[in-house]
This record gives structure tokens, sequence and C-alpha cells, in this order.
């Protein structure tokens, strides 16, 4: 009887102790699955939502370096830059905001105003770029280019020039068979991509 009863008892404490191993692991599960959204969340988004706005980003100068030299188009490709304004990484868009960006503004107009014969016509959107860089008031410089009113500028001029360029080549296939074609649709398509992407992770 007395053998009976310690092996129940034993069989008891080794469910008890399996149940309570159970328990602690699921809690494990529960606690890694927040530590890799909460990482997820602030390091995978981030960087995400960062490593696509450094590509729209150089899409958008690349589009405007084709435009003025060999890529001569319809569209309106002046909207780019308030494209440029609203998706410029922090860093660069910091750098040309300070001194550097002032000194390459100065001489950009005072080339304009003063030796107009010698001032090329495609530097005419730079030069609109950096000067819009530098003397954009803070609502725009800090506010609205983080707010998702920049998402939302930067979406609407992306899709605008999609379906400009699509119209263009005459259809979607089109646009990717022409010459220079896959990697002008792909340099549009990428101006898609970062302010869709920033929207759904913010």
């Amino acid at each position: 009887m007395g053998r009976i009863l310690q092996e129940y008892v034993a069989m008891k404490t080794d469910a008890v102790v399996a149940s309570l191993i159970d328990s602690d692991i699921q809690e494990l599960k529960v606690a890694a699955k927040k530590l890799l959204h909460d990482a997820t969340m602030l390091g995978g988004k981030g960087f995400g939502t960062s490593f696509f706005k450094w590509i729209a980003s150089f899409a958008a100068i690349y589009l405007l370096i084709l435009d003025s030299t060999n890529w001569r188009t319809n569209m309106l490709t002046a909207l780019l830059v308030p494209y440029i304004f609203f998706s410029f990484p922090e860093s660069l868009f910091h750098f040309l905001r300070g001194e550097v960006g002032k000194w390459i503004a100065f001489i950009a107009v005072v080339l304009r105003l003063f030796f107009p014969r010698h001032f090329p016509d495609w530097l005419e959107i730079p030069g609109s770029m950096i000067l819009i860089l530098t003397v954009a008031p803070d609502i725009f410089a800090h506010r609205l280019r983080n707010n998702w009113i920049g998402l939302a500028i930067d979406l609407f001029i992306g899709s605008y020039l999609l379906q400009q360029h699509i119209r263009a080549t005459g259809g979607f296939k089109n646009s990717f068979t022409q010459k220079h074609g896959i990697s002008n649709t792909l340099g549009i398509l990428f101006l898609i991509v970062y302010p869709i992407c920033a929207f759904i992770i913010h």
C-alpha cells in the first residue's frame, strides 16, 4: 500500500514539474516573440524604410540626370525636385541644408544672374533643388518632411510620373521593352515603393 502511494505521489510530482516546465517554456516563447517583434519594429522596419528612402532618393536623382542628358520626355520631371526634398535621407538633407548647401546655392545664383550665357540648361533643376533645400522654411524642412503629408506628396508624385511614363511608352509592357525602359520604369517604381513602405510601417 505504501509503495503504491509512493508511486502515485511521484507520478503527481512529475506531472506538476512537467506542467511547470511547459508553462515556463510557453512564457519564454511569448517573451521571445515580443522581443523579436519589438526589435523588428525598432531596427528591421526602420532599416527597411531608411533603405528604401535612400534608393528612392537616388532613383529620383538618376531620373533627373537621365532626363537632362539623353532621356527627353514630355513628363513633368520637375516634380522630382519636391520628391527629393521630401524623401532625401536625413544626413544628406542636413548636410546640404547647412553651410555647404548655402555656398552651392550662392554660386548657382551668382552664375545664373551674372553669367546667364555660361549657365547650362541642365543645371536649372539641380540648382532649383539646392535652393529649395537651403531656403525652405522649417515647417516644410522639419515637420512636413517627417510626416504623413510628405509621404502622401511623394506617393502622389511617384504615381503621377508612373502613369505618365506608361502612357508615353504605350503601355506597362512596352515600358520595359523600350530603350532604357527597364531602368527608367524601375526608377519610377522605386519612387512609389518608398512611400508605400513607409505608410505600411507607420
